[in-house]
């Protein structure tokens, strides 16, 4: 005869209600069905991510101590997650945001720095840091911008749309032009491509940001360069405006192949038309590999 309480029984496990939900709270069966509902419900089903450590409040700031607090591996982190998922949602489609919106990335760096600040040394080239800050983001911020990191000489930012990064680049460009530190004045090479990266917080990654890095490297000599996706969503009047042309990038033919590149990834170069003040020229090189017919890729 069994004495043990029917609290007791079962394998040792509780029959009451609180210890059924603890029994099933680490089924990996139910785990399993909740993860995988999660795949059809609304929203982001990766939402607290562990890699998101900053980033825009409301849900996913929600998402992010959930999953510090949460207990792995348990039916209630899935349940959690999803209700922070579905609320996630609602708020996009509330805000008409999609969780990846179209964005339009910018990377920019200073040509021939590293040799520079080899000779300059530590405290002339925090000077020049410090003096390039100051007057490359006050246009990108000023247009709506976010700079995302400072990658020692250069930077990386997301703005709305090309239109808007190409007219604060330049104004950045320009006013690059007043920064002289021990007689010398930096030239700064930009990279531009829309697309729709995988925000992380306040960081973004994925293809289009790897696509991006590949469009500032053509920018070899200080240019201005654009991916074609980026140069399809502006406007010729407002290039016009901005007095800019495009001209297609030959693919280089010696080039390492570039992993992950799209062979037909195809990048052009914006050079300045409009008339400039008698001793100033436009930054670009003459000699740049420019063919408006027939030049491809990265």
């Amino acid at each position: 005869m069994d004495d043990a309480p029917p609290s007791e029984r079962a394998g040792g496990q509780s029959s009451s209600p609180m210890g059924w939900l603890k029994v099933a709270n680490h089924s990996p069966p139910f785990i399993s069905f909740l993860r995988r509902a999660r795949r059809v419900l609304p929203g982001d089903p990766e939402f607290g991510d562990p890699l998101s450590a900053a980033g825009v409040g409301g849900p996913r700031a929600a998402a992010r101590a959930a999953d510090r607090i949460l207990e792995r591996d348990a039916a209630s982190r899935e349940v959690s997650l999803g209700a922070l998922q579905l609320w996630q949602a609602l708020t996009e489609r509330v805000s008409g945001r999609p969780a990846n919106a179209e964005v339009t990335l910018v990377f920019t760096d200073l040509v021939k720095f590293s040799a520079w600040s080899l000779s300059a040394g530590d405290e002339a080239t925090l000077k020049l840091l410090r003096r390039v800050s100051q007057v490359v983001e006050p246009p990108l911020l000023e247009s709506g911008g976010q700079i995302v990191k400072r990658m020692g000489d250069g930077i990386m930012a997301v703005l709305a749309d090309p239109t808007t990064a190409v007219r604060a680049t330049l104004a950045a460009r320009e006013a690059l032009k007043s920064v002289d530190v021990e007689g010398y004045t930096p030239r700064m090479r930009v990279g531009i491509h829309t697309g729709r990266p995988q925000r992380i917080g306040s960081d973004w990654l994925g293809i289009d940001v790897n696509l991006a890095t590949r469009v500032m490297e053509r920018a070899t000599r200080g240019e201005l360069v654009i991916s074609q996706a980026a140069l399809e969503r502006i406007d010729p009047a407002d290039l016009e405006a901005l007095g800019v042309t495009a001209k297609k990038l030959r693919k280089q033919v010696f080039a390492a192949k570039q992993e992950g590149v799209p062979p037909d990834f195809t990048v052009y170069q914006l050079r300045v038309h409009r008339q400039l003040p008698v001793g100033e020229d436009d930054g670009e090189d003459e000699g740049q590999d420019e063919d408006v017919e027939g030049g491809q890729g990265v």
